[in-house]
């Protein structure tokens, strides 16, 4: 180990999300890959993240799971990268990192354990319906460039990569305003590095 930031992950997870924001933020950092079966449920990273779940980093000291709160503590970690929010983007930016992480998240996951909620039921969950959470976020990609405006965020690349997942399994529909946003992250460098690295390793690897 040579950095004092260090990302614990598995190359066929959410990780994937945190490996791309720490290479959008150009920060030095050491990378663990966990095994789910041995070392991820082993008592050295429960210490980290009792969860047992992946990604997590730790960042001189301090441990940051959950994937979303990973891409808002980076982008305030290394401000020089700029994927932090400006005043007049703030808004949209939680806003939007929130609602991919809450209700899109569950949505699709309900949808996929064929979880419909009557709509009484709809009244408890977050999200409403499964169609109009993805109408909506479908909705708020095709309105700008990026999530939170013209710019790029730390919000993209959490968001972007639900849609890059969801859509790669057929879990939410391959609308025109959702695959011209993703197509514009994948085009980005940082995006490309962190595919290559996850692709490359496996837990045998490590």
């Amino acid at each position: 180990m040579t950095s004092d930031l260090t990302l614990y992950t598995n190359p066929r997870s959410r990780g994937r999300i945190a490996r791309w924001m720490l290479e959008e933020t150009g920060a030095a950092y050491d990378t663990v890959v966990l095994d789910y079966e041995t070392t991820m449920i082993a008592p050295e990273y429960r210490a980290i993240n009792p969860m047992a779940k992946v990604p997590a980093i730790v960042h001189r000291g301090q441990v940051v799971t959950e994937t979303a709160a990973i891409c808002a503590y980076l982008a305030e970690a290394f401000p020089d990268a700029e994927l932090a929010p400006l005043a007049e983007e703030r808004a949209r930016y939680y806003r939007w990192m929130f609602f991919a992480a809450g209700p899109l998240e569950a949505a699709i996951t309900n949808r996929a354990m064929g979880v419909n909620p009557t709509p009484e039921q709809q009244r408890m969950a977050g999200y409403g319906d499964f169609e109009r959470a993805v109408a909506v976020v479908g909705d708020a990609v095709a309105e700008h460039p990026y999530i939170a405006g013209a710019r790029f965020t730390a919000a993209d690349v959490y968001l972007g990569s639900q849609l890059m997942w969801f859509t790669q399994f057929g879990l939410i529909p391959k609308t025109d305003g959702i695959m011209a946003y993703i197509d514009r992250l994948s085009d980005r460098p940082a995006h490309r590095r962190a595919t290559a690295l996850d692709d490359g390793k496996t837990a045998d690897d490590a």
